[in-house]
């Protein structure tokens, strides 16, 4: 298979669209999937994030999830308006937030999880199983070395990877 040739590219050769159009898809994979739950993909990542890491201040979690700090705000927002999550003063920096899941944002997540896994199923079915492994490792060298390049750069590309 020959490289597209990008001086004098067809729309077929611009892996933008495509990019684009893929992220269209993977959120509603996801928002099929877990209707009856009713939280976003970004609500999802940011509370899966603190999980991981119980403590994290809002700055850091905007950086390792890669959003801008106004929509990171929102975001938590919500999920404390929930009952979800919790922010509280930094015994070191009373400006800084920490954040915290609650039983019911622990709960939800465990709920959740195999609903978020069959949607991440769907997004790679159309692929054979044996060339999943490979597109994944493509699509992570692509995010991480454009990651950047990024109007928020994620910080710490190991948010999701366990």
């Amino acid at each position: 298979m020959s490289s597209p040739d990008l001086s004098n590219p067809s729309a077929d050769a611009m892996p933008g669209p495509y990019i684009r159009r893929l992220q269209q898809i993977a959120v509603a994979l996801f928002l099929q999937e877990t209707e009856g739950f009713g939280i976003t993909a970004v609500q999802y990542g940011a509370l899966l994030a603190v999980s991981r890491q119980p403590g994290l201040d809002q700055r850091s979690l905007a950086a390792l999830i890669g959003l801008d700090t106004s929509t990171t705000a929102g975001v938590v927002d919500r999920l404390e308006g929930r009952g979800l999550l919790s922010r509280s003063a930094s015994p070191h920096d009373r400006r800084v937030k920490l954040l915290s899941v609650l039983p019911d944002g622990e709960a939800l997540l465990a709920d959740i999880a195999p609903h978020v896994q069959r949607a991440q199923v769907r997004m790679l079915a159309p692929l054979p199983e044996s060339e999943r492994p490979a597109f994944m490792r493509m699509l992570r060298t692509l995010v991480d070395a454009n990651n950047d390049a990024s109007r928020a750069p994620a910080e710490g590309q190991q948010a999701f990877r366990e």
